[in-house]
């Protein structure tokens, strides 16, 4: 059986992966593929568990290296468990963030450095990258009322607030824009540029010009 296809969403806080990769999803199944959608932290039991310590509590929880660490350990978990597997029996995977955000939220912004990040990427998911990332470019400042307001309305459903990377201070968020950007320019075979400011409608029309000239497919 044909390996599968795997894309990552990249972007900061708010910037709208969650709806683009449901967008994709539904116009990938429309034509009649197999698709796994799924995130970081996150996207098996394990790694789901690993997830509620990343994402809740004080924005100063976790040091750089401990944070990063973390965020391997549930990467390892949602490899084995989850992408692998959807991989080898062909499935499209989506994936809400992978090793990029790593590189750009405990490297770029909290300054582990990245050669730690690099190392660990080796040890943890070998040769495994994305086909495809799509990295959703919105200004912090926006992206950050769109976070509050999803964060808002977790309260409002009884939910635990998910919230503390949206916690920290406007500086870090701007370094993260810097990385994900950075990241584009360095590797352009691999990654896309989506600018995330307009409607969801309008960001998905990007995102499907993108994978149908990636793939050669029809959406």
């Amino acid at each position: 059986m044909q390996r599968g296809k795997f894309i990552s969403f990249e972007g900061g806080e708010g910037s709208g992966k969650s709806t683009q990769i449901a967008m994709l999803r539904d116009s990938l199944i429309e034509k009649g593929h197999s698709v796994t959608a799924t995130r970081e932290p996150g996207g098996s039991p394990g790694a789901e568990e690993i997830r509620n310590l990343l994402v809740t509590g004080a924005p100063d929880r976790w040091d750089p290296m401990t944070e990063a660490l973390l965020h391997f350990a549930a990467r390892r978990d949602h490899l084995v468990n989850t992408v692998r597997p959807a991989l080898e029996r062909g499935d499209w995977v989506l994936c809400d963030r992978f090793v990029d955000s790593t590189v750009a939220y405990q490297a770029y912004g909290h300054g582990l450095e990245r050669s730690i990040v690099d190392r660990l990427r080796c040890d943890v998911i070998g040769d495994l990258m994305p086909d495809l990332t799509l990295i959703i470019d919105i200004p912090p400042d926006i992206g950050l009322k769109r976070a509050a307001a999803r964060v808002a309305g977790q309260a409002t459903e009884g939910a635990g607030n998910e919230d503390r990377y949206e916690r920290m201070n406007m500086a870090f968020h701007e370094r993260l824009r810097a990385g994900f950007l950075e990241i584009a320019e360095n590797e352009p075979e691999r990654c896309a540029v989506i600018d995330g400011a307009g409607e969801p409608a309008a960001v998905h029309a990007q995102i499907a010009v993108t994978t149908v000239a990636r793939f050669g497919i029809a959406l």
